[in-house]
């Protein structure tokens, strides 16, 4: 359905629908963070006893193993459902995230929770690239990277206040309160998308194994390198900036989440930004984009002992980074071909694996001795590859187009 057969306020009240479930699924994937030291001490008491350290390092797991079920998740699910209608994949998906969640905070052992939150990442790469294509068709031609850039919305969003309030809230009455909240929003979603989202066919005829096609493609591989690799200097950052607050700007405890809030607005406005750069120059956006998300970060590293520099520069990253995600999602539903369904799914293992690099480079150049900043110079580093790899991919793209067909 485009926008010719439907009404603008049906489209928005569609793509609002789709961005509650996003609000929830950003929820669910970084309140953990706020609340590793509530979870380890309640579910490994033992541990937490002996070496409240070693406890939180453990639970850290809990946010692995998430990241491990959007990777195994997103090409399986999205590749397997591609024949079914899509609006009903969407419901299906969003019934799952608020079961999942919902065992999240009924589950009584660590075992079990690190289960349910392994479950509970497997929808979470379907439902934004299948939400992806739902969105972009919603809006129609020339607009496509506005929808999915609304769509993502709700995922910036949850960084602004979902997070935080799912944190406070999660410290004052318990971690698990914070995943009742969760699983409410995700039942909210289930409902919008059951009565807002329009009828959306899928692919009859398109199978698991046609959908795995889109492996062969090599444009494929290559825009997944680079939003994995260039993302990846986002959360090299991301993932320590407390440290980088508390340590190198010498700022007090409570002002982590204001710089965390900070970061969360840039990336809404950003990701709002973003969707309307990728609709007029997509190829522009991305390379202008991993050429800024270095600038910033190297200036973030180097002004860092000044916390209203690194607010400022927070800030920026949130926005430069987040404006590469609506480019990254069409790029690949533009190189994918017929295997429209994978390829968007994709976009977010490739986004979860730019965590985990990201994550576990920062980790290293601390551990090395260089400092809490050293994780900034990292992302410069993985923004910079992103960027090597995109001009390649883009500067083959211009010249299979400059090749003149035979005669």
């Amino acid at each position: 359905m485009t926008t010719s057969t439907s009404s603008r306020g049906a489209a928005k009240r569609a793509l609002l629908s789709l961005a509650i479930g996003s609000f929830g699924i950003g929820m669910t994937e970084f309140v953990v963070m706020g609340l590793l030291p509530d979870i380890a001490q309640d579910l490994l008491p033992t541990a937490w006893a002996a070496s409240p350290d070693d406890a939180i390092a453990q639970t850290g797991w809990l946010i692995t193993l998430y990241a491990l079920g959007v990777v195994v998740g997103a090409p399986t699910i999205a590749g397997s459902v591609a024949r079914f209608p899509r609006h009903r994949v969407m419901i299906c998906l969003a019934l799952a995230l608020t079961l999942f969640n919902a065992l999240t905070f009924v589950l009584p052992t660590f075992e079990l929770v690190a289960a349910s939150r392994f479950l509970a990442g497997l929808p979470h790469g379907a439902y934004f690239g299948i939400g992806a294509l739902v969105a972009a068709d919603v809006l129609g031609p020339g607009n496509r990277a506005k929808g999915v850039a609304f769509v993502l919305t709700g995922l910036t969003v949850a960084n602004v206040v979902g997070v935080p309030l799912g944190t406070y809230l999660g410290q004052q009455v318990g971690w698990r309160a914070a995943f009742v909240v969760v699983a409410g929003i995700f039942a909210l979603a289930t409902v919008f998308i059951m009565f807002f989202v329009p009828e959306h066919p899928g692919e009859p005829g398109r199978t698991l194994r046609a959908e795995l096609g889109v492996f062969r493609v090599g444009q494929v591989w290559a825009t997944l390198a680079f939003g994995a690799i260039g993302f990846g200097g986002f959360f090299a950052v991301y993932s320590y900036v407390a440290p980088v607050v508390t340590e190198v700007a010498g700022s007090p405890e409570w002002a982590v989440p204001i710089i965390l809030v900070v970061m969360g607005i840039g990336m809404t406005i950003g990701n709002l930004v973003g969707g309307h750069l990728a609709d007029i120059d997509q190829r522009r956006t991305l390379l202008l984009g991993l050429s800024a998300l270095a600038v910033v970060l190297a200036l973030l590293a180097l002004t860092a002992q000044w916390i209203y520099a690194v607010a400022f520069f927070v800030f920026l990253t949130g926005l430069v980074s987040s404006a590469l995600s609506p480019a990254i999602q069409t790029r690949l539903m533009d190189v994918a071909g017929e295997n429209q369904s994978i390829a968007a799914a994709l976009n977010h293992s490739a986004l979860n694996l730019g965590n985990s690099m990201g994550a576990f480079l920062g980790g290293l150049v601390i551990t090395a001795g260089f400092g809490f900043a050293a994780p900034a110079w990292a992302g410069v580093a993985l923004a910079l590859a992103g960027l090597a790899i995109a001009t390649v991919s883009l500067t083959r793209d211009r010249r299979r187009v400059a090749v003149p067909a035979p005669a």
